[in-house]
């Protein structure tokens, strides 16, 4: 048993749960607004850095318009923010997923089990993978 070095209480030590290695959040279920879905990711990447997931998969769609949503954008942006603030450790984009493209070829070297993802080499600009 430890003790501590000042006080000479015991200390307990619990082990952290097993790693989840990937999460699948669909933020455009519902058709939310796009503070709705900022929202929604917000909380559950609070939730998959708690649960210590490794990779989570972002559906957010390429918009009804055809030339990207507005959710797509603001989730992207709020990434590279949070990546820039090392609060993450890394993005790729859905249309960067691929076994030929430098980003998705690092990322399963990484995760291989990403290697079964439905939408590897789909280019899938409705999508974005954040490793955490």
């Amino acid at each position: 048993m430890s003790r501590c070095p000042f006080c000479e209480s015991k200390l307990h030590f619990t082990s952290p749960g097993p790693k989840i290695m990937h999460r699948e959040i669909n933020l455009k279920q519902g058709m939310p607004t796009v503070e709705q879905a900022l929202g929604r990711f917000e909380r559950r990447l609070e939730q998959a850095q708690q649960e210590r997931c490794r990779v989570l998969t972002l559906i957010h769609g390429y918009g009804s318009s055809g030339r990207g949503g507005v959710i797509r954008e603001e989730i992207r942006e709020k990434l590279q923010y949070l990546k820039y603030r090392k609060e993450i450790n890394d993005v790729i984009t859905g249309e960067h997923f691929s076994v030929s493209n430098g980003p998705g070829r690092n990322l399963l070297r990484r995760f291989p089990f990403l290697r079964q993802h439905r939408d590897l080499n789909k280019g899938n600009r409705g999508i974005t993978l954040v490793v955490l």
